[in-house]
């Protein structure tokens, strides 16, 4: 599923993105593909492992290496993610996501940015992280809004700002919800 999804979205990509004559390459192609890095990823969270350097050595490298006959480096892996940090939300959102069972839980986690006294010197967020408030204290950065079923399946999830409500998520996609149900035939 992976492989067709990356398969489709790359020829989205290239269908709906503006063209460069001149195209400079600054690293070589990767002898993984797309859907690969994204398979490892979600077996590395669904694993248990904490660290995603033992995960690769142990069992992508071991037990894995009939899947994955072009592994690399974990170095090399970790720069390769930010290529399918896009896709892979994608595909969580379309493809992974559970069913509605009608017992669901809510919940929000903060992901911080940096350490609270260094919020004014910090510049790769600047404009996008905010300060939020949890049960854990202040911080700056960004909330995880999760919603789960009782079977613990995710039902959705969204990235905010630390400085919006918890709420605001559930208002938000109750109103697409309705948008979408009560959209005329087009």
């Amino acid at each position: 599923m992976a492989d067709d999804f990356c398969k489709f979205f790359d020829a989205m990509t290239e269908r709906y993105t503006l063209k460069s004559d001149k195209k400079r390459r600054y690293h070589r192609e990767s002898t993984m593909s797309k859907a690969e890095i994204m398979l490892i990823l979600i077996l590395f969270h669904d694993s248990g492992y904490r660290c995603l350097k033992h995960f690769n050595l142990d069992k992508v490298c071991k037990h894995l290496r009939h899947l994955f006959p072009n592994v690399v480096s974990c170095n090399r892996f970790v720069e390769l993610e930010r290529e399918v940090a896009v896709p892979l939300a994608l595909f969580i959102k379309k493809v992974l996501l559970g069913k509605c069972t009608g017992i669901s839980f809510v919940d929000s986690t903060p992901l911080r940015v940096c350490r609270n006294q260094r919020i004014h010197i910090h510049k790769v967020f600047k404009g996008i992280a905010q300060r939020g408030k949890c049960s854990m204290g202040w911080f700056f950065g960004f909330k995880l809004h999760l919603i789960c079923n009782e079977k613990g399946e995710l039902l959705n999830f969204m990235i905010t700002p630390g400085d919006v409500d918890d709420r605001k998520p559930l208002e938000y996609k109750a109103f697409m919800d309705f948008f979408l149900s009560n959209r005329p035939n087009e």
